[in-house]
């Protein structure tokens, strides 16, 4: 067996690092590597993380805002989905707490992000599509702002920030865990996680992860169920590392919450009891999400690593149910219209790169480049609206009508095609306390839409565009690091409609821009962010006088963001923030509407989790959560608003050892007030937030 200096060396070799064992840059490289799985005091929050393009880098070395959570803040937090984890207590990331939604749904510096841009690895559209449930992955990260020169461009277009999952593995010590679950009223559920290294030198790994979770939540009459599989595996060689990941996952809503619209004239009405299902209890959402993922990493020397990955994913849905619901009159009289949609998509995606490092006088180089794929097929299915479906009934009582059969007849075959190429150097001086990165993107994207009567291709969208990125970072002591960036993120352009003077102009991928200020401050065991920010993104209109359709208009936002995680004593662990935003329309086709603030977006988010641990009384601690959120407007013309909010969850756990097997008993009430709000969805006005929330938890370790 090595020993451990010189398995630590080969660690610190596999990123990258110097060969020489005596030398201070090896021992900085092992560091750099540790960083992306070692935790600040407490164990919520990793110290590092996955940078795209850059690779692996520590907190205090990444010149962006970036938060990494571990897998022990997940089962502690009970989290049910990805939102579950990443809007607890980040102020920058905003959820509009709707429960049973037909997605997950949340903004990030006050642009909506899609699910469906969510990275495995780094990986587009490996993810479930529309809600993913978080047992499988050991980190989810989180990147704050655009990312295109680092990651790509989104499939769907995300530019507020970037969320990667990173699979668990097979640690150094067996485990076997079983978690038994409830969250109210009755929704019962089970986790099994498994884990074990085989071989002689512990180089072939196993972890293996089931969940199943199904039974009425705390809306009535809106069950949930929830089936997850899911298999890692790898093998580490001395300069070769293999790693696969399979997953299943089956995600079900009877009675899914879809929200409601005003008729013009009407004040936004007072919310109901929030335990009330304001879509058919016969409703029903379905997804079907399955993918392989393949990577390779191979050290070409001590200082050159190179690595090719490449996945494969299915999605299958179905929604039948609610697809408007306008309210009619102040008394909450409500039109809903039934619609019917499904689709099948296909997913490829791929990446290869090299990184590495190297001195040039007294100038030290980590560079990088990679050429990313991604590819996607997808048929749609249904319509708009059920002949004879519709119904008029009441927001405060509503009674719905017989079940529409589901007919969904073949709407539209599409493909998308995302090919790019990047490179990035960050360039280090005066002993790495300077430390300045550089690069580029070039990406191309292709988009066919075909005739599902004759498979002939009826358009195409084929266009590239350019996005550069530069961020610097100056360390003034082992404690205090500033940044500054400005980089761009890419959406897919779009094509003037028939109806508009220059009928079938194709717009280029339009980008968004951001400038950003920072400073980290690093206690070792507490650290903290502070950061302003100005994100402009282009929008789309006709102008009514030309009747030209161009990408004139824009919203921008500026903001201020503190965040902070660890423990700043012993027993107390902190996380949270403050986040304030002007998220300015600032050009428009309606001069009415012209610098009003963006709808959707709170100007003021303010959240705080505290842990702490009974002194006195072994294994037991108290948890608390609060989360203040200002109003959102939902009129572009600001009349209309659903009201701000402040929430509080509670809770404890325990944990202690039972005949040599750890025992974790967990309980929380989510809403403890239970305030009744309006959230607002992705594709209405109004939604009702969750009400209070039991959620119980027993985890044993065998």
């Amino acid at each position: 067996m090595p020993s451990a200096l010189a398995q630590a060396i080969a660690d610190g070799a596999r990123s990258g690092g110097a060969s020489s064992v005596s030398t201070l840059p090896s021992i900085t490289v092992q560091e750099q590597r540790a960083a992306a799985t070692d935790t600040y005091a407490g164990g919520q929050v990793a110290t590092g993380g996955r940078v795209g393009l850059l690779g692996d880098k520590d907190f205090m070395d990444t010149p962006f805002s970036t938060v990494s959570y571990t897998d022990a803040f997940v089962e502690d937090r009970q989290a049910k989905d990805i939102t579950d984890v990443i809007a607890a207590t980040d102020p920058t990331v905003f959820s509009n707490g709707v429960t049973g939604a037909w997605s997950e749904n949340y903004s990030i510096r006050g642009y909506a992000s899609s699910t469906s841009d969510m990275t495995i690895n780094g990986l587009f559209g490996m993810a479930p599509y529309y809600r993913t449930s978080p047992e499988m992955f050991e980190r989810i990260e989180v990147l704050k702002g655009p990312s295109a020169l680092l990651n790509g461009m989104p499939p769907g277009g995300s530019v507020g920030g970037a969320v990667n999952l990173i699979p668990k593995r097979a640690g150094s010590q067996p485990l076997t865990r079983i978690s038994a679950n409830y969250a109210s009223d009755a929704q019962f559920g089970g986790h099994l996680d498994a884990g074990r290294r085989l071989g002689s030198d512990q180089q072939f790994g196993i972890r293996f992860n089931a969940a199943y979770r199904d039974g009425e939540g705390a809306v009535r009459r809106q069950d949930k169920t929830v089936q997850l599989g899911a298999l890692g595996l790898d093998w580490r060689g001395e300069r070769t590392r293999l790693f696969a990941d399979l997953y299943r996952a089956d995600d079900t809503v009877h009675g899914p919450a879809r929200g409601v619209g005003l008729a013009a004239g009407l004040a936004v009405p007072r919310p109901p009891r929030n335990d009330v299902l304001i879509n058919p209890d016969w409703a029903i959402v379905e997804s079907r999400d399955k993918g392989a993922i393949v990577r390779g990493e191979f050290d070409l020397n001590d200082r050159i690593m190179a690595y090719a990955a490449y996945g494969i994913s299915e999605t299958n849905y179905q929604y039948n149910g609610s697809i408007s619901a306008l309210i009619l009159n102040e008394a909450g009289d409500f039109r809903t219209t039934i619609g019917q949609l499904a689709f099948d998509l296909k997913k490829q995606s791929a990446a290869i790169g090299v990184q590495g490092k190297h001195t040039t006088g007294s100038v030290g180089h980590q560079w990088a480049v990679n050429a990313t794929h991604y590819a996607h097929e997808q048929d749609d299915y249904g319509r708009r609206s059920v002949p004879g479906a519709d119904w008029v009934t009441n927001l405060y009582h509503p009674v719905w009508g017989p079940a529409a059969p589901f007919v969904a007849p073949h709407i539209s075959h599409t493909e998308l095609r995302l090919d790019s190429i990047g490179i990035a150097d960050t360039m280090s001086f005066a002993a790495d306390r300077l430390q300045v990165t550089l690069g580029v993107r070039r990406q191309q994207v292709v988009s066919d839409t075909f005739s599902v009567a004759t498979g002939a291709r009826t358009s195409r969208y084929d266009e590239s565009a350019t996005t550069p990125a530069a961020a610097l970072l100056l360390k003034f002591s082992s404690t205090v690091a500033g940044y500054a960036n400005y980089i761009e993120g890419l959406s897919q352009g779009a094509t003037a409609p028939m109806t508009a003077a220059n009928a079938g102009d194709v717009f280029a991928p339009y980008k968004t821009r951001q400038k950003e200020l920072g400073l980290k401050v690093d206690l070792g065991r507490f650290a903290h962010t502070f950061s302003l920010f100005e994100i402009t993104r282009p929008s789309s209109y006709t102008d009514p006088v030309t009747n030209v359709f161009s990408f004139g208009g824009e919203q921008r936002n500026r903001g201020l963001e503190w965040g902070f995680f660890g423990a700043p004593v012993d027993g107390v662990r902190l996380m949270g923030g403050v986040s304030v935003v002007d998220p300015k329309v600032t050009r428009t086709l309606d001069a009415r509407n012209q610098g009003k603030a963006a709808t959707g977006v709170p100007k003021q988010q303010g959240k705080v989790g505290a842990e702490w641990d009974v002194p006195g009384v072994q294994g037991v601690t108290v948890t608390a959560n609060a989360t203040a959120v200002s109003k959102q407007y939902i009129s572009a013309d600001n009349t209309l608003w659903a009201a701000g909010r402040t929430l509080y969850d509670v809770g404890a756990r325990y944990t202690t050892t039972v005949a040599d097997t750890s025992v974790t008993l967990r309980a929380a009430v989510n809403n403890l007030t239970n305030k009744a709000y309006w959230g607002m969805p992705l594709l209405s006005s109004l939604a009702l937030g969750a009400p209070r929330t039991y959620l119980l938890s027993a985890t044993v370790d065998f």
